[in-house]
């Protein structure tokens, strides 16, 4: 799998920026078959940092309801991906 593939998009929520201030713990949405050694390699690739290591989780889709229909959205996968000690993803630099 590439490492573009591997890691979609970061995941900015309010937890996941007290995990980063407090932890050193960034949060991404990942693609569903990506092992914990993938996402490790992809994220130290991609953004030059030392990983401790990483946490995954699988979310599952929402039912939602539009009329009579009944829908459900997609299963995403999350990593919180733990920094060594210096290293530092910043997302939104001035």
């Amino acid at each position: 799998m590439n490492i573009y593939d591997v890691i979609k998009k970061p995941l900015v929520t309010e937890k996941s920026t007290i995990a980063k201030d407090t932890n050193n713990v960034v949060a991404f949405v990942v693609d569903r078959n990506a092992n914990k050694i993938e996402i490790k390699t992809a994220a130290e690739k991609l953004f030059n940092v030392r990983v401790d290591s990483v946490r995954t989780s699988t979310v599952a889709g929402k039912l939602k309801r539009s009329g009579k229909t009944i829908g459900k959205r997609s299963n995403w996968k999350k990593a919180y991906v733990t920094l060594q000690e210096g290293s530092n993803i910043d997302f939104f630099e001035i």
